[in-house]
Formats: structure tokens, sequence, C-alpha cells
């Protein structure tokens, strides 16, 4: 009697909205294909012990309306199979001991770090494919092409940053609200854009390797100051988490000591930005007797485990289809991308980082149109603020400076604009006069 044939399934990393999805779309169409499927529970944590009282066989029964539902259906962690060659192992003889020979990992860089040195140490043994899942948007697939769960967690971010854009505007106080995003800008810039925030700052749009904690307070200062010119004592502003990696560390207590995850990567949660800022800030304002309510909120775990949206549904569906038609084909060591509606293997040899051996991650190209139309309807200060002499006398007034003095504290701040304001320069050029209008 022929032994069965065996496809398991892991999720490794943080939730993001639609994983059930590609749990739901693999395992059907990994059963139409005659194979068991297997759910390895809470990622590698189990496997890489030699453990498998944790793993549960998946059945079209199982998992055919989990797709309607946020979280994972098999659990999820960030332990890190490829720190010591024993856990490695484990990983390897667990599987094939079970008779797996085929993996379908779901997670961001760092899982896809790990199936790729499974596959390779395993040497062919275990073919693996993984399908790319973060709500940070930054793994290198095609522009344009989201990783599953971003879109998700964009929407849902919107609608907590609509509700709070009424409470600012209902109390008279500012929020400063911290997306996640470990490097990368997009949640927060789609959030930010798409939902008309008073300004969003990222890290990708700063030139310098290490941004001056004042440098981003006098940004937030100066909205402030121009919304207040305007009459207006209210506002949300956005902030990328990603901010915190790029300040300096002798400006902030305790980024020395913050924590790393199994994959050393900062722990943001552990530092909260949105309540350094609002200090500083409210420290700032001091210096010219301004009194203003300032809130704090992180939001990122209310994103992560949200039921997903239509989109993301499709999404990965498609994608837990493609990833099994894929390996139990005869691929192997690559990520699942849907390109112009087509099914495309991203190879891990082609889309590496020969830096760090991972895979490249997907910055905001702030040098896009894109970009910059987020600007142009942003309330932040700007060179074409100091370029009009009225603007500056009303700005001065409200801190009580002259002219002279509110441009030798606060123009710096627009130093790091020239690029993307020379592409906000030229989208008004690029429409015939007749759109302008």
């Amino acid at each position: 009697m022929s032994k069965p044939k065996r496809l398991a399934i892991l999720v490794a990393g943080g939730p993001a909205p639609g994983i059930n999805s590609v749990i739901g779309a693999a395992t059907i169409r990994a059963i139409h294909h005659g194979y068991e499927v297997l759910g390895l529970r809470d990622g590698f944590k189990w496997v890489m012990q030699g453990d498998t009282s944790h793993i549960e066989q998946l059945t079209i029964e199982k998992v055919s309306r989990i797709h309607f539902r946020g979280g994972s259906f098999i659990g999820i962690a960030r332990d890190n199979p490829t720190k010591k060659k024993e856990h490695l192992d484990n990983v390897i003889n667990t599987l094939l001991g079970i008779g797996v020979n085929k993996l379908v990992t779901i997670g961001g860089d760092d899982t896809a770090f790990s199936a790729k040195t499974v596959e390779e140490a395993s040497e062919g043994k275990i073919s693996v494919v993984h399908v790319p899942k973060t709500i940070d948007n930054d793994l290198d697939l095609p522009y344009g092409i989201p990783t599953f769960g971003f879109q998700t967690a964009r929407h849902v971010g919107v609608e907590v940053v609509k509700n709070l854009m009424v409470d600012a505007r209902t109390t008279s106080r500012w929020y400063f609200v911290v997306s996640m995003g470990r490097k990368a800008g997009h949640l927060a810039l789609g959030i930010g854009k798409s939902s008309g925030a008073t300004v969003t700052l990222i890290p990708e749009e700063f030139k310098e390797e290490k941004i001056p904690l004042k440098k981003l307070t006098d940004i937030l200062v100066g909205s402030i100051i121009k919304r207040k010119a305007a009459g207006l004592d209210n506002g949300v502003a956005i902030l990328a988490e990603g901010l915190v990696e790029r300040l300096n560390p002798e400006e902030l207590d305790g980024l020395e000591d913050l924590e790393r995850d199994e994959h050393d990567n900062l722990r943001f949660a552990e530092l909260n930005i949105g309540e350094i800022l609002k200090r500083e800030v409210k420290k700032r304002l001091d210096e010219f007797n301004m009194k203003v309510t300032v809130v704090a909120k992180n939001i990122g775990y209310e994103l992560r485990c949200a039921d997903p949206i239509p989109f993301d549904m499709e999404y990965t569906r498609d994608l837990g289809f493609s990833a099994v038609e894929f390996i139990v084909k005869g691929g192997t060591a690559a990520m699942v991308s849907i390109q112009d509606g087509h099914f495309v293997p991203m190879y891990f040899k082609d889309i590496l980082d020969k830096k760090t051996g991972k895979t490249r991650i997907r910055m905001v190209e702030v040098n896009s149109m894109s970009f910059a139309i987020a600007q142009q309807y942003m309330i932040r200060l700007n060179s074409n603020d100091f370029e009009d002499k009225k603007l500056m006398e009303m700005y001065a007034s409200v801190v009580n400076k002259n002219t002279d003095e509110f441009e030798k504290q606060f123009k710096y701040v627009t130093e790091h604009e020239s690029e993307t304001d020379e592409v906000g320069q030229s989208i008004s050029h690029n429409f015939p006069e007749s759109a302008r209008r």
C-alpha cells in the first residue's frame, strides 16, 4: 500500500487579515490533488523542537468557511528555526518523519528567509512555497501589487482615524496616531492619504541617516501653528512606527534597551513614539505659551486580526490556490505573486537582499507622483510658505514672533522636501490647462 502524499501549512510572523483564506484555499486545492493536508500549529514553534503533538489534519469541512474571519485558524508565532542548527534539523527531520515533503509557509520577509533556509538545508527533500503576508506592505513585490492584509488594515485604520478626526474637531484637540510599519511607511501613508489626515510622517521622506527628534517635533509644531493661523485648533497626525528606528538612540531614553524579537527586529510597541513626540511637542509649544491638548494613540493590533474585506478574501484565495498548484507540480523555493491576473513565481534567489540574505524590503517611493499628491493635501510647513510674506506674518503672529525669528526657527524643516517638491511642482504641468481650472 502506497504512503499518503502529505503537504503541510504553517503561519509565522504577525497576524494579517486574509490568513485563513490562504489556509482554506490551499487546503481545498491540495486535497483535490490527492494530498493529506497538515496544519502546523504556531508556525515553526513546535516542529523546531521535534514536537508533533501540535499538528492538525485539515479537511474541507474544517476550512470551507474560515475565509470570512481574521486571525489564523492554525495559530501563529515568531519562533525562528534558522538561529540554531539543531532547530533547523528538527524541522526537516520532523516533517520528513511524518511524510511531509511539501511545505506552504505564510508570512513576511523573516518567514520567507526561514522557508528558504529549510528548503536549502533539506537538499531538495522538502519543497517550499511562500505566500507573502504583512500589513506593512513592504515585501518586494512589483509596484502596485499589495501584500495580502494591507488593504484590509488600511480600510480598518481609516475607519479608526475617521472617528478620531471627528473627535478632534468636536473636542478641539490633536491626535498623534502611530501606525504599524517596521521599516516602511506604506500603511501610515495609506491611512493618512485615504482619510485626509492633517499630516503624515514616514521614515522614507527623510534624507538623514538619523532623524533628529527636534526635526520631527518642529514639523508637528509647524502643522499645529499652520492650522491655528487658519482658525482651526484640531488635527490628526499619522506617524509610521518605523520612524523609531531612524532616530538617534542618544535622544531617546530606553531605545538602546528595547527588546528584539526572534528575528532581531525591534519591538517598537514597547517604546511609544506617540507619547515621546507628544511630550516634546508640548514642551516646544510651551515656549510659545500655546496650550494644545494632544492625545497619542497606537493603532496596529486592532488592524491585524480584522475580518478581511472582499479584496483580501479574493486575493488570498488566489494566492492559496496558486501556491498549491505551483508546489504540487514540482515548483519550489519561490514566493507567490499575482501579476496582471496571472500567477508568477518569484524565486528566492532573485529577490534576496545581498546584505541581509533576506527578501528585499519595498520602501515608499517618495519621488513618485502618488507621494507628491499626498503631500499636497497635508497641512505642514513647506518651502512655498516661506516665500509668502502674508503667510509668514500670520504664522509668526500665532507664536508671538516676528517673521525673521519664525523663519530662523522653522524653515529648516522644509530642507528635506526638495526632491518631492519638484515632483509636486511638475504635477500641474502634466495636465491640460482645462483640468487645472
